[in-house]
């Protein structure tokens, strides 16, 4: 099949940032590049909290095979009464990042909803392959639910939220739960999540070479990740969540994604997918979008609207929460 390689119909405001983006984004990236881009991607504490009222905690927790690893636990300065809670894993494709980037919706989370966030510092491809990102994000899933009463939030109000690679490793985390019988999850959020190490969709095409991160940039992430293994039969569906085909048993869902990106149609298989299996699912595909379009550009007016929606499905879920329904079952039936 030939697939139109183009110039997309990008937003206004969005597209007029792209020229001024071209080096400081992993478009087109190669193994050689990463170092280049993971020294753009680092945030700081600082960089995230600024004077922001809430407190940031390191706590160093073991991570899979019994490996250090450290969460940051983010609360709100007076927080006192057990409330919701978020659970993140940070975004970069699983090689760059680290635990504070794209962390800002969890400052304003905390003030907000006096919610309880936790960050992990999960360990990247390629120095770490799978399975060790998915389970290191498993155990600090593992470690904040069981620490619900340390800090102080209500354990049937928990959220999973990640945002690209992130947003893959929550999709899988959030079936280890579910397989595993393990903490119970009121919802999952997936912001324009990286779920399908096989590359083959029609947007994947499309879109190579277009936006912030395209089909070359997403190859080199998942042979990091997978090794030779990438694109084959035996992968996974806790590392690539788009391999599942059992969708069953999930908690409430929102996913959304840019029209104008690698990742829109595995995005919105995967919603297909929890729909097909009876499960709740929000779907947003946002129109003139490109990946990341949310952080890149928060006040152009499509990423106003995806903050408020977003927020706004956060918002339903912990008054669910708090109602005392809604969360995964145990099992996975």
């Amino acid at each position: 099949m030939t697939y139109p390689n183009a110039s997309p119909d990008f937003d206004p405001q969005l597209a007029a940032l792209l020229p001024a983006l071209e080096g400081y984004v992993p478009l087109k990236m190669t193994l050689e590049q990463l170092e280049h881009f993971r020294g753009l991607s680092r945030v700081t504490r600082e960089d995230l909290i600024g004077d922001a009222k809430v407190h940031c905690v390191d706590v160093s927790i073991p991570g899979y095979q019994g490996a250090g690893i450290t969460v940051s636990v983010i609360s709100r300065q007076d927080h006192s009464a057990p409330g919701p809670a978020v659970y993140f894993i940070h975004g970069g494709g699983m090689v760059m990042g680290t635990r504070f980037a794209g962390a800002k919706p969890l400052v304003d989370w905390a003030l907000r909803h006096d919610a309880v966030c936790v960050t992990v510092e999960y360990r990247l491809a390629p120095e770490h392959p799978a399975p060790t990102l998915v389970e290191d994000c498993y155990a600090g899933l593992v470690w904040m639910a069981a620490n619900a009463g340390r800090l102080k939030f209500d354990p049937n109000q928990l959220v999973i939220f990640g945002g690209s690679g992130g947003g893959g490793l929550a999709a899988g985390t959030t079936l280890l739960a579910r397989d595993r019988q393990g903490p119970r999850l009121l919802g999952q959020l997936l912001q324009c999540p990286m779920l399908d190490d096989r590359n083959e969709t029609e947007s994947a095409h499309r879109y190579d070479g277009a936006g912030v991160w395209d089909r070359t940039s997403n190859l080199t992430a998942w042979r990091a990740v997978l090794g030779d293994r990438c694109g084959g039969p035996e992968v996974s569906a806790y590392s690539a969540p788009g391999r599942a085909t059992d969708l069953r048993g999930l908690p409430p869902t929102f996913i959304d994604v840019a029209a104008g990106e690698t990742f829109r149609d595995e995005a919105v298989a995967y919603a297909r997918g929890i729909l097909a299996a009876g499960g709740e699912c929000e779907l947003h595909v946002w129109g003139g979008a490109f990946h990341g379009f949310y952080d890149i550009a928060p006040r152009s007016d499509v990423a106003r609207a995806c903050i408020a929606t977003r927020d706004a499905w956060l918002g339903r879920m912990f008054a669910r929460g708090a109602a005392g329904r809604g969360a995964m079952p145990v099992s996975g039936d």
